[in-house]
């Protein structure tokens, strides 16, 4: 069920009742998206918040092109990177929307290497993995998208960035000395 027009049209006129409903209906699922970013329940709540405040206050924005919850989702991902790029300014340049490198940033194998040796083996990728690598997960480009861009098909796309992200994983776990399993297990929790 979609929220209907006419309580977002409350919603814009700031009637509380309205923005609960909104708040109430939506949190959950906004929520699950911050934890996937934070590094605690603490920020996961604060970034949703936060999130929140913005979506009321853009609220009249929303065009009713797509999605409503797709917008408020790309909202709530954006408050979530730039929460971070605030709190933790060392991270400033690392892509924080590919869920699954996200979680290595907050776990041991992440903390024991610094950005610049992250983007190294970013820009170490062979070109095909690289480019999709980093259309995919850093300019948030979907394999279809990235098919006509390089002229090849999505699945070469998904395949060439599951290729990239193992190769990643692999080249994380030379350089902490780690367990592949361990990596791989943070990065299922991601």
């Amino acid at each position: 069920m979609s929220y209907s027009s006419k309580n977002l049209s409350e919603c814009i006129e700031n009637n509380p009742k309205a923005q609960r409903m909104l708040y109430k209906k939506y949190s959950p699922g906004m929520h699950s998206i911050c934890l996937r970013f934070a590094r605690n329940k603490m920020d996961a709540d604060d970034i949703l918040q936060e999130g929140f405040i913005k979506i009321f206050t853009k609220l009249k924005d929303f065009r009713n092109e797509g999605s409503f919850e797709g917008w408020m989702r790309r909202i709530i991902i954006n408050t979530s990177i730039n929460f971070y790029k605030r709190k933790y300014p060392y991270f400033k340049d690392v892509d924080f929307e590919s869920n699954r490198l996200t979680g290595l940033m907050y776990n041991s194998a992440i903390d024991e290497i610094s950005q610049k040796e992250i983007l190294q083996l970013i820009n170490d990728l062979p070109k095909g993995y690289r480019t999709v690598f980093n259309l995919n997960a850093i300019q948030g480009y979907s394999h279809k998208e990235i098919g006509k861009k390089l002229n090849i098909s999505s699945n070469t796309s998904k395949s060439q960035l599951t290729r990239a992200k193992n190769s990643l994983q692999n080249q994380l776990c030379i350089l902490t000395q780690i367990e592949k399993t361990q990596v791989v297990q943070e990065l299922c929790v991601a």
